[in-house]
């Protein structure tokens, strides 16, 4: 059977050390009474909640999965797993859903560097659970920059306190990541409201049973809209709709037709939804739509990214520990274990190569996740305009990073997971398949990692001739400077220099061949967003050796040195190929006509 403890000690490593997440939280004014005492409590608390409520339902949530049937008027309906409602009510009443809302609304406006290491936590113990509050949060942050004050006034409130739910639904049968083509339809009604006609798939957490009522911001076009994007208008549709007084009404003109059959995440209802004339609200301006849910598709590619971020870290734990407890042939350097029949696996370098990947990964990810929602907080509450615009270009610029260079590093560390369990790896019972199935969905949905790759190189790179890049590169040229001279940092310092200056040849490289043919940019996007991935786990990784070369004799800091001399010696050359590949061109994948594969 898998175990999980949550990670308390190197998250506070991360805020307290690295980030020295008070000292920037004093200078926001909105959180200047958020101290040491009440971060570590937070995450003693929801770390007791996520490893003694969530975790255990993880494996048979997965087994029984999401069931559909018919309720009494014929809809379709779902119930969850076993387990799922009597965590949710647990959930609501320990108040976990109003962490990071605003006060005003019912939260209590703890800052985004602590919500987001809870939901790390919350994705270790159960991923598919942690969808329903984890879209709902999109939902809320969507409504609160985009809704109306009557939307927000009767909305908002119940999301904070997960009395009800929230959904994205924006892919079509047809269409998903190029919704230009959506043909969901607004038809205006004479009390300002519209009707809502189409079929959205792929709908996480589109009916359950859990709470009282699912608020589903959907996408749609009004009848006189432009073709393409510009033509998407957003609209709030409840399961319920709401009376006069913001309860819920009358059942709404929809239904979950059906779930979908999944690879993993069963836990998790992912629905196929009918939309048959239900009624439907406005959110923002008309033909505007996009525009506001991308504020919940941002908040949801993070979310994605820290979904990875908890799956390497439940399967590294287990790794090491079987690792540590299988025994399996000798040392090539001899027995380590003599009064054994054979040594414990973990003496085999491959094994251990495969151990330190995770831990590399894993621990290097947490660093850039945590210091990604301390920008948030910066861009949100910081005095100073100028630094408020420097952190949310970091976050532009980076969002696209989190999501798929965590993703597609959790999908490998769940593969060496499976690896190092061998046979047993294989079979449900020990847990590691499990991660591997519901890791791989993480590279596909909230826009697939080639979609976030064109985003980092064509949007936020070379759509600004490299200057939110430029911005982070700032902070390595920095670091580099200021230890260029520190002897005992020159392990790390070098490549990371090494490596800035390569980022800078090639993005200037790659922007004068896509500005003649943009296929170069295709080309080059996935292997682009790699390399710049690594700068930023290089960085980090940099930072944090700093810390540790000052503790020598503490097991804790050794364990981390180790981890960083591992991670630039094994994992970082990668870079070297992904340039070689990224310079390649798109000859070699455009040459050949379709009807010669």
């Amino acid at each position: 059977m898998p175990q999980y403890t949550p990670p308390i000690r190197d998250m506070q490593f991360v805020m307290h050390e690295l980030l020295e997440v008070e000292k920037h939280l004093a200078q926001f004014p909105a959180h200047t009474s958020t101290n040491r005492e009440l971060i570590d409590q937070v995450l003693e608390e929801g770390g007791k909640f996520c490893a003694e409520v969530l975790f255990p339902i993880n494996r048979s949530g997965d087994e029984e999965g999401c069931q559909h049937f018919r309720d009494a008027d014929g809809r379709g309906a779902v119930k969850t797993p076993a387990g799922f409602k009597q965590a949710w009510d647990q959930f609501v009443e320990a108040g976990w859903p109003t962490l990071t809302c605003a006060p005003e609304l019912g939260g209590q406006g703890l800052p985004h560097v602590v919500g987001m290491a809870f939901q790390e936590m919350m994705n270790s113990a159960n991923q598919a659970w942690t969808m329903y509050p984890g879209l709902t949060h999109g939902a809320y942050d969507c409504l609160a920059a985009h809704g109306t004050p009557i939307q927000k006034e009767r909305i908002l409130p119940k999301l904070v306190s997960g009395e009800w739910t929230g959904t994205m639904c924006l892919t079509e049968p047809h269409c998903g990541t190029d919704l230009g083509m959506l043909r969901s339809r607004a038809e205006p009604q004479a009390d300002g409201s519209f009707k809502i006609t189409g079929t959205k798939i792929f709908i996480s957490s589109g009916e359950h049973d859990l709470t009282a009522n699912i608020v589903h911001l959907v996408l749609a076009r009004l009848p006189d809209a432009p073709s393409g994007t510009k033509g998407i208008s957003l609209f709030i549709v409840p399961k319920f709709v709401l009376t006069p007084a913001g309860e819920p009404g009358e059942r709404n003109a929809l239904q979950c037709s059906r779930i979908e059959e999944k690879m993993g995440i069963h836990g998790n209802s992912t629905c196929v939804m009918d939309f048959d004339g239900a009624i439907g609200h406005l959110v923002g301006e008309p033909n505007k739509g996009l525009n506001a849910m991308f504020v919940m598709m941002n908040a949801a590619r993070i979310g994605v990214g820290m979904q990875s971020l908890g799956l390497m870290e439940v399967a590294y734990q287990n790794s090491l520990a079987y690792a540590k407890d299988r025994r399996q042939s000798r040392s090539l350097t001899g027995p380590k274990s003599p009064d054994k029949p054979a040594d414990s696996i973990i003496v085999h370098p491959d094994v251990r190569r495969m151990l330190l990947t995770q831990k590399a990964y894993t621990e290097g990810s947490r660093a850039f996740a945590q210091w990604l929602a301390l920008m948030a907080d910066t861009m949100h509450n910081h005095p100073d305009a100028d630094v408020r615009k420097d952190a949310d270009d970091m976050l532009s610029l980076l969002t696209p990073v989190v999501k798929a260079f965590l993703t597609d590093n959790a999908f490998s560390t769940t593969n060496m997971a499976l690896q190092i369990f061998g046979g047993h790896g294989y079979i449900r019972e020990w847990g590691m398949e499990q991660y591997v199935r519901d890791a791989r969905i993480n590279m596909i949905y909230e826009g697939t990692n080639t979609i976030q790759s064109l985003d980092l190189l064509g949007r936020k790179v070379l759509g600004d001739n490299g200057a939110k890049l430029r911005k982070f590169g700032k902070l390595v040229s920095d670091l580099v400077e200021q230890e260029g001279t520190n002897e005992a940092m020159a392990e790390f310092v070098n490549p990371l220099a090494d490596l800035g200056q390569k980022v800078e040849k090639l993005t200037l490289e790659l922007g004068m061949k896509a500005f003649q043919n943009q296929d170069e940019a295709g080309a080059a996007a996935v292997d682009y967003l790699r390399v710049i991935g690594h700068l930023v786990m290089s960085y980090f990784w940099a930072r944090m050796a700093k810390l540790a070369l000052a503790h020598p004799d503490d097991p804790f800091y050794k364990s981390k040195l180790g981890t960083a001399r591992f991670y630039f010696a094994k994992l970082q050359p990668e870079t070297a190929s992904l340039i070689k590949s990224a310079r390649s061109g798109a000859q070699s994948l455009m040459a050949l006509e379709p009807e010669l594969f």
